[in-house]
């Protein structure tokens, strides 16, 4: 089986507009979410959110183009070009065998939304002729694609929160079995819109902490009350090892294994079996190394987190031998499809730099949450083999592991 290498990343969310600036504040443990500006939230019982301010769709793409493609393309389109700019990715580079591999949990709903009431208001002839090609999951890699003249295998994810750690997984898959040398991995969301900050309330899946939006998301802790939605983009070059090689390309790590399982349980219930299963495939054909670091999916909803706890402690046996844990959506929040391409970069990220990201707002024990989550800030530390979770709703969970390359 071919070996699988990353190469570049790109990351834009709420804590930085580069995976360089990003980090460092998810490092720092600044907090990105606020009251939400992306629509009057008045009369929402929630009111914050994640968001990416100040970002120019104009810089990643000809301004006369901007109105075709949704704001979740706009962002994957951003963290798509520093990850290809990080590889090293020229016109020497062959892009025949140089695929795409994109991942959205729900695509274009601000283009959705938008001619839902145009269809409404002023009829279907109002309609905009670039809704649907807005709008459809697949028209991230498209436009990708498109910008970056890549002609290889051109594939989507929209398996919910569990889409960008899929499309890891995919590319890894198309890479290994031969029919790509190199794929594009873009994970995107933005769904910060009246319908879907309102349908998630409607479930009473987010926080309502809205006098407090810096705490309000708190991964592992007692008192958390839910998610809080987060928007943004992750981007990594995978590569064929000896293809990276050969052109000198820097390598941050290798795509050691990755695991993918169905809870066949409930439609947004999670189970711990699902994510365990998952995560032992993963392990198993990572060879069962010594896990240095666990991203987790820390959601900040009480069963997610509660449930993960115990999935962890079950695949290492016991709570004494889990490595640290920490979940970065504190910082940024949950950023649905994007979030495992996000955490991905972050975890690449903190075994690059040998320092662990910190879990923020963590002030009240839970008994049922009882590992290490490195709660008193960032931690210095040699990491070799960095694990990251995502669990979607539907009962789809991905699990990914990378490793140092000697």
């Amino acid at each position: 089986m071919r070996r699988v290498v990353v190469t570049g990343i790109g990351m834009i969310n709420s804590a930085g507009h580069d995976a360089a600036s990003a980090f460092d504040a998810i490092v720092a443990g600044e907090c990105g979410i606020d009251r939400i500006t992306l629509f009057d939230p008045e009369k929402y019982s929630v009111k914050i959110a994640g968001e990416v301010k100040g970002f120019d769709p104009a810089t990643v793409m000809d301004p006369k183009e901007v109105k075709k493609a949704d704001r979740f393309i706009q962002l994957g389109l951003k963290a798509a070009a520093e990850a290809i700019e990080d590889a090293g990715i020229d016109a020497s580079v062959e892009r025949d065998r140089f695929g795409v591999s994109c991942a959205s949990g729900i695509g274009g709903l601000p283009t959705i939304e938008r001619n839902s009431v145009i269809l409404n208001d002023r009829g279907p002839r109002r309609i905009s002729p670039f809704f649907i090609p807005s709008a459809l999951v697949n028209m991230l890699g498209g436009f990708v694609s498109i910008a970056h003249d890549l002609r290889g295998p051109n594939l989507s994810s929209a398996t919910a929160c569990a889409a960008g750690t899929h499309a890891v997984s995919e590319a890894g898959k198309t890479i290994m079995l031969g029919g790509a040398d190199r794929v594009l991995v873009v994970g995107a969301e933005a769904a910060i819109t009246g319908v879907g900050v309102g349908g998630f309330a409607a479930m009473k899946a987010l926080s309502t902490r809205n006098d407090d939006p810096k705490s309000a998301s708190r991964p592992f802790d007692a008192d958390r009350d839910g998610f809080v939605m987060g928007e943004g983009a992750g981007a990594l070059v995978l590569e064929e090892y000896e293809a990276a090689k050969a052109r000198g390309a820097k390598i941050y790590g290798e795509l050691a294994g990755f695991g993918e399982s169905g809870d066949a349980n409930h439609i947004t219930t999670p189970t711990m079996d699902g994510p365990l299963r998952a995560m032992k495939a993963a392990y198993a054909m990572a060879g069962e190394p010594k896990i240095d670091y666990i991203n987790a999916h820390g959601t900040s909803t009480p069963i997610n987190d509660k449930n993960e706890t115990a999935a962890i402690k079950e695949l290492f046996g016991g709570k004494e031998n889990c490595p640290p844990v920490s979940s970065t959506k504190g910082q940024i929040g949950h950023c649905l499809g994007a979030a495992g391409a996000i955490e991905a970069v972050i975890a690449i990220k903190a075994m690059d730099e040998g320092i662990i990201p910190p879990t923020i707002n963590y002030t009240t024990p839970d008994a049922n949450c009882d590992l290490d989550y490195v709660t008193e800030g960032a931690r210095q530390a040699e990491l070799n083999v960095v694990m990251s979770n995502s669990f979607g709703f539907g009962g789809t969970n991905g699990v990914i592991i990378f490793k140092k390359v000697d």
